[in-house]
């Protein structure tokens, strides 16, 4: 979970956070299988070389986008979390940017965009929503958000809406609005 400064265009939004305040985030590769074609923190697999979480989430987020990681400032790990629908143990790494770099899919087995969203529209009332979904016989219902024409929801969104409302960024907005998945829409 990357943060920093947006470097170009600053959010149109207005809130509790400065406008110029970021995070990076990918779009999954249609063809993996899990979580295809989500938008998604950069990630994946701790191996045997990674010395804990930290270690293998800079390692993830260098070979997904091409960042450097010595700009990254990692600020720990949030508790783990499950991930029910594909078997996953996730340990969250926020992270702060303190030297930009160049970011972009790198491997487009796994990742086909990189991209840095503001995260006053993410906070934006206007920009949330949640998504219903069954699998199976359960029903379940994700936070969502829906930011220049792309859907983050599942995982993701459920850590971001999980933080900004720990830090007390949320503001109100309609849970009763659901967006449909754009996995549903192909």
């Amino acid at each position: 979970m990357l943060f920093g400064v947006l470097d170009s265009v600053p959010s149109r939004a207005s809130g509790p956070v400065a406008r110029d305040l970021d995070v990076l985030l990918l779009r999954r590769a249609a063809t993996l299988g899990s979580h295809a074609g989500q938008i998604a923190f950069p990630g994946g697999r701790l191996e045997a070389s990674d010395d804990g979480p930290i270690a293998a989430a800079l390692r993830e987020a260098a070979e997904e986008t091409g960042l450097d990681p010595d700009g990254i400032e990692p600020l720990g790990t949030l508790p783990v979390m499950s991930v029910p629908v594909s078997n996953h143990i996730v340990t969250p790494v926020p992270a702060w940017w303190t030297r930009p770099s160049d970011v972009a899919a790198v491997d487009h087995d796994e990742s086909v965009e990189v991209f840095r969203v503001p995260v006053a529209d993410l906070l934006d009332p206007a920009n949330r929503a949640n998504t219903e979904f069954r699998l199976g016989t359960r029903a379940y219902r994700s936070p969502a958000f829906t930011v220049d024409g792309r859907l983050v929801w599942g995982f993701t969104a459920l850590v971001l809406s999980r933080m900004f409302d720990e830090l007390g960024w949320a503001e109100a907005w309609d849970p009763a609005r659901i967006v449909e998945r754009d996995d549903l829409r192909r």
